[in-house]
């Protein structure tokens, strides 16, 4: 099949380099490449960014108990709120 592609110049150097070095012609070297590089890709699982988070303490502001729950709640959103 043919196909236009546009290659950066260094890797159209290299590829003619590599065809001359093996005495192959330009058109294989390239497709030979391509699928060693698609394999590759393929083959590598994609990378994920691990997600972290960094804890610091916040602490209870004075006068606030963790012991009963329900004054807490009180204390924090008020008596109507229900």
């Amino acid at each position: 099949m043919r196909t236009t592609l546009t290659i950066d110049d260094d890797l159209l150097d290299k590829a003619k380099a590599v065809a001359l070095k093996l005495r192959a012609p330009f058109r294989r070297v390239v497709n030979e490449a391509l699928r060693t590089g698609l394999q590759m890709v393929e083959d590598t699982p994609p990378q994920t960014r691990s997600y972290q988070t960094h804890p610091h303490k916040m602490g209870l502001k004075a006068g606030r108990n963790l012991d009963n729950i329900q004054a807490l709640l009180s204390q924090i959103e008020g008596e109507d709120h229900r």
